[in-house]
């Protein structure tokens, strides 16, 4: 055998142990990386636990009921933040600014409770009071008239919208109306009303001229409905 036929056989042997190896290679199962630990899950954060929206509305209540204005004022606005999903709340805070000479904030809180609860005759009757107070008697008007589409039987509000017709705008006929949709669901005569309508009739009675229609002498006053019994 001469040299290069040794040479070319070496050759071969090598390629084919070559091939070998890469055959085992190919073959062998892969060694994965191992995954390095996981951290551990972060524990779930309990929600502060608010209380029972009732037990507190209550316990506002009563504050209230009591003469703690202020701390009622705090009761309810912390209600407010904590559910503020509930009209109640926002109806008796409005009360309590109304009550201590706060016009704006009361008429928002008022408001936001009647975008909660569109029937909520309790703060439409406010609005009313409030508006009219200020000088909005359109708005006063409107507020009225939405309490009364709520709660056609809502004497106080058939009260105090009567007097907003009556010694505010001027419109004795549509005031003497209110007046007795008041009386009608009022198991007892109010005998200041009862005064106030015949003075009214006595103005559009046909000796009456129109130009000579005035105020009752004693002016009526719109009372304030009660707040809010329930969130």
């Amino acid at each position: 055998m001469t040299v290069s036929s040794k040479t070319a056989m070496t050759r071969q042997a090598l390629a084919a142990a070559g091939l070998l190896v890469l055959a085992a290679c190919s073959s062998a199962p892969v060694q994965e990386r191992p995954a390095p630990p996981s951290k551990p899950a972060a524990p779930a954060v309990k929600p502060p636990d608010k209380g029972d929206p009732q037990a507190r509305f209550d316990a506002a209540l009563t504050q209230l009921k009591g003469g703690d204005r202020g701390g009622a004022e705090q009761a309810f606005l912390s209600l407010t933040q904590d559910f503020p999903q509930f009209p109640g709340p926002w109806v008796n805070l409005g009360i309590i600014y109304a009550k201590s000479n706060r016009v704006a904030p009361a008429i928002d809180a008022l408001g936001h409770a009647t975008q909660l609860d569109p029937n909520n005759v309790i703060a439409w009757n406010w609005l009313g009071i409030l508006n009219r107070q200020a000088g909005y008697y359109d708005r006063a008007k409107l507020a009225y008239e939405r309490g009364l589409q709520a709660a056609p039987d809502d004497a106080m509000t058939h009260r105090n919208y009567a007097i907003l017709l009556d010694a505010y705008l001027k419109q004795p006929q549509a005031a003497i109306e209110q007046y007795k949709q008041y009386q009608s669901l009022t198991p007892k005569e109010d005998l200041a009303v009862t005064a106030w309508v015949a003075a009214l009739e006595a103005q559009v009675g046909p000796t009456t001229p129109p130009a000579a229609a005035a105020t009752p002498a004693n002016a009526p006053t719109a009372p304030a409905p009660t707040s809010q019994q329930t969130p």
